[in-house]
């Protein structure tokens, strides 16, 4: 094969092959700190195995997830604090994939960008990897693709995909029935939704990133970025206490849309809006934005990351196991006849 009279090479259409296997080699520890059992392979590969029965599953049923970290990644790009923006990726999956009952046994991550940065990747890569840790789970593998005028200088996306299992019978919801109680999770702020709505009120406001927060300590950027909380080893320690009938993740759609998710048909819920502490951040939104409580409860988590559905014989003796795994407990109401959600109390 002769070559072009230019001599062009990858390199020079944008691509750096040297880079990524310089983000391969730096990332390999952070990788290697969420080894479990059940690895049998990691990064370098054309694909990564798992042993389900070195993992100590008998008879398993695999539940998949996947996501991204929304509009959120705007922000984080423009302000330069990139490095929570991994643990939403997982928290934003494995969350979701607890809810069906199931641990979450790996990880792998989709980095896109124009140019690859070895710095900045390696920082969010290793916030994936922190999420791991925290979920129990293994960074196995991922793709780092570096594509030349798909993405403007500095821009990148993400895209998440988790793997777990449980025993054959384990699967939740299941049992859900008129009376259960309703046990929320606080959230650690906005999390990873509803951040199209939270630029635009930034945005109104006429506020800076680097401006002091409104509602907190540091930036308000870095205040904003405040990543998701993970859920993971709190809602299976009170699923293997028994008693938990349902888990619904609030994600878009807030309290409204998600928990009515998990509920049977004919039944819905009865939440007291003041039977928690609303975290400062969401009453500056709503106040700033002049949003009203409806449009609040469907957009964002308003302080509730995670809903437990338990047996209402179980609902002290699991609040106590929340509590003891770290969690703030708050009962917020109970499941009852009829559709959707029903609001009492208020918000704000």
């Amino acid at each position: 094969m002769t070559s072009g009279k230019n001599g062009l090479t990858y390199a020079d259409a944008g691509v750096d092959i040297d880079a990524g296997n310089e983000l391969v080699d730096r990332i390999k520890p952070a990788a290697k700190r969420t080894n479990r059992s059940g690895v049998m392979s990691g990064l370098g590969g054309f694909g990564a195995l798992f042993d389900l029965k070195a993992a100590g599953f008998e008879d398993p049923i695999l539940v998949g997830a996947t996501d991204g970290v929304g509009t959120k990644l705007r922000i984080a790009i423009d302000t330069g604090h990139v490095d929570g923006v991994g643990i939403d990726l997982v928290a934003m999956c494995v969350n979701d994939l607890v809810c069906q009952g199931a641990e979450p046994l790996f990880f792998l991550d989709y980095f896109a960008t124009g140019k690859l940065e070895t710095e900045v990747a390696a920082r969010i890569i290793e916030g994936i990897a922190e999420g791991c840790v925290r979920s129990g789970c293994a960074l196995i593998g991922g793709e780092t693709a570096e594509m030349p005028g798909m993405y403007p200088k500095g821009d990148f996306d993400l895209a998440g995909f988790a793997v777990g299992a449980m025993e054959r019978g384990a699967t939740l919801p299941a049992n859900v029935a008129e009376g259960d109680v309703l046990l929320g999770l606080r959230s650690d702020g906005v999390h990873s939704n509803g951040y199209s709505l939270v630029r635009q009120i930034v945005k109104y406001s006429g506020l800076d990133w680097d401006a002091a927060s409104p509602f907190g300590t540091g930036t308000l950027g870095e205040a904003l970025l405040t990543p998701t909380r993970l859920y993971v080893k709190q809602a299976l320690a009170a699923v293997r206490a028994g008693g938990v009938n349902a888990l619904a993740h609030i994600t878009g759609g807030g309290l409204t849309e998600n928990l009515p998710r998990v509920l049977p048909e004919g039944m819905g819920a009865e939440i007291d809006l003041s039977a928690w502490v609303v975290p400062s951040v969401f009453n500056w939104l709503a106040l700033t934005g002049g949003i009203e409580e409806s449009e609040m409860l469907k957009t964002f988590n308003c302080g509730i990351g995670m809903i437990l559905v338990v047996s209402a014989d179980r609902a002290d003796a699991l609040t106590e196991v929340l509590t003891g795994e770290g969690e703030t407990v708050s009962r917020l109401g109970t499941v009852v006849a009829g559709e959707g959600v029903r609001y009492s109390g208020g918000l704000l």
